[in-house]
């Protein structure tokens, strides 16, 4: 399972806090800072289906949570001209499910799923006929008596969801005709995310204080976002209102957020894997027994970002801390005639 209780400020999965989320999405691709060539490539896709007066190819957004997929979405059904029906893997727990929001479908319309990853065999193996040739079958009754329904759909377009692309079955997965892998944001392209919401949520902000948020927001929007709300009180409270580069500075180390994004709880685990394995290698499972977190959230919350800033490696036998770990928390490197240890 996913992990659905993950809290941390620094979460890039949606919590119970983020009930502005919704205002703060951009409408349009002019609103929607970077991923240029998804973009880019996107427009052209949706140019030349409304060209052709057809509905847009299958699309599939896969990437770390909190990057755009949904708003992605709901822009591609914009620029379309068209309705979108959201829902979510977990929530189609039956064919029924399904079968009740295809029927319901005009043609052109978008179909957004969320978790796509989530969705059981059977619903799966619904959509297979639903997607390559707009109709499916139901059987209704058992037996000798059973008979098969043909419902006829009409031309729609699935847009699926997924943090994790590999759990899609190959059959599925080779039905989307458009596939994007959305990458983490760069500092300045964060900074003007922050800079867009402040104007909307009515925050004074400086550019150098949009920045210090953006650098340490570990490249993903809704972080950012969450980040500029609760400096918002630091600077409502213990400031004039104005967000600047010293306010933010302060209040992202009064929320235990360092300069390069990890929290409390990252350091925790790197201090674990340093202080009780020297360093590793360690079993996951025996790291989650250490820091009494799940297994499944440290491979899911807390491993992607560690890895994409280099500082655990996953080996054949284990987690291990890198150099670069070790010099961030100021701990020294062990070695051993000048060599190190590890590894």
């Amino acid at each position: 399972m996913e992990n659905e209780f993950d809290e941390r400020i620094l979460s890039a999965r949606t919590i119970h806090s983020d009930e502005t989320e919704l205002s703060l999405r951009p409408k349009n691709f002019d609103g929607y800072i970077g991923q240029e060539k998804i973009k880019e490539n996107l427009k052209i896709y949706i140019e030349a289906a409304k060209r052709r007066g057809e509905s847009l190819d299958h699309v599939l957004l896969y990437g770390p949570p909190g990057l755009g997929k949904t708003t992605l979405a709901n822009i591609i059904a914009t620029e379309m001209g068209v309705q979108i029906r959201i829902t979510s893997g977990p929530a189609l727990e039956k064919t029924g499910d399904l079968v009740a929001l295809l029927t319901n479908l005009q043609d052109g319309d978008i179909l957004f799923i969320d978790e796509i990853h989530r969705l059981s065999r059977t619903v799966e193996e619904v959509l297979y006929p639903a997607m390559e040739d707009y109709e499916f079958d139901i059987i209704l009754g058992k037996g000798p008596s059973a008979r098969s329904i043909r419902f006829t759909l009409p031309k729609f377009t699935l847009i699926g969801a997924t943090t994790r692309s590999g759990q899609l079955a190959a059959p599925f997965r080779d039905r989307f005709g458009v596939l994007f892998r959305l990458e983490l944001y760069s500092p300045e392209d964060l900074q003007t995310i922050i800079t867009n919401s402040a104007k909307i949520l009515d925050i004074a902000i400086t550019p150098e204080g949009a920045y210090e948020i953006a650098s340490r927001s570990r490249g993903t929007p809704r972080i950012a976002n969450r980040l500029l709300r609760r400096i918002r009180d630091f600077a409502q409270v213990l400031g004039d209102g104005v967000i600047d580069k010293e306010l933010a500075r302060r209040s992202l180390d009064r929320m235990e957020i360092d300069r390069l994004g990890l929290d409390s709880v990252d350091r925790r685990l790197l201090s674990a894997i340093i202080t009780s394995f020297n360093g590793g290698p360690v079993g996951l499972e025996t790291l989650a027994a250490l820091t009494g977190e799940e297994s499944v959230t440290i491979e899911d919350v807390y491993e992607p970002f560690l890895l994409q800033l280099g500082f655990i490696n996953r080996t054949p036998r284990g987690r291990c801390v890198t150099k670069a770990a070790y010099d961030h928390l100021g701990i020294p490197f062990p070695t051993t005639n000048g060599e190190n240890t590890l590894f």
